[in-house]
């Protein structure tokens, strides 16, 4: 019987980002209901890394109206769903990348997600191999104190997959970005395409 999951180690660019890109199609959705129709890519280019006080002030004087103190209730929600996978994840978790750490800091910065994994993020800049080696997994679990038998990887390359493979851990081979299906599969490997799916899978093992 294989031992639990008891850490997952997210790849960053593809995998967490993602998250990112389902919020800001739901901020061209809401904009357009306030009466401000943009597309993906303006949202990104006005709004990206900026704060929600800002983000409302500059909504406000497009529209050339104070937005009432509830603007975002009826909304909430659609955000909610779009991080509701990693609040959902009770397991320790840690980040893993092949950008550098001043990347990978700005990645995540810019999507309000670096305050999640502060302290738990490696870089490929830590180790001597990068990936299809298990350089890297092996050196954030180790980091983490947690046997690779006990780790999970998210991961949405096939470099990324074989990776974890190589380093003895179960792979997740997230298909909901650009790499195809067959791409990921392969032993000791769950191939899944919705983020939200992602806890079940990781209870199961």
């Amino acid at each position: 019987m294989r031992p639990p999951i008891s850490l997952v180690i997210f790849d960053c660019d593809g995998v967490l980002v993602d998250t990112e890109r389902i919020a800001v199609r739901i901020d061209v959705i809401v904009l357009a209901e306030l009466g401000w129709p943009m597309t993906e890519a303006e949202v990104v280019e006005r709004f990206m890394g900026r704060s929600d006080e800002e983000m409302t002030a500059e909504i406000e004087a497009h529209l050339g109206r104070r937005l009432p103190a509830s603007w975002e209730a009826p909304f909430r929600h659609l955000y909610r769903q779009a991080f509701e996978a990693l609040d959902a994840i009770a397991i320790p978790t840690c980040v893993a990348s092949s950008g550098t750490h001043e990347k990978i800091r700005f990645t995540l910065g810019l999507t309000g997600l670096y305050e999640r994994f502060a302290g738990r993020i490696f870089s490929v800049g830590d180790v001597a191999r990068g990936k299809p080696a298990p350089d890297l997994f092996l050196h954030a679990a180790g980091r983490m104190g947690v046997p690779p038998a006990q780790c999970a990887v998210v991961e949405d390359s096939r470099y990324g997959v074989e990776a974890a493979r190589a380093a003895g851990m179960r792979a997740f081979g997230y298909a909901g970005g650009l790499a195809p299906k067959g791409a990921l599969a392969g032993p000791q490997t769950i191939v899944f395409e919705d983020m939200r799916e992602l806890p079940g899978l990781l209870a199961r093992g």
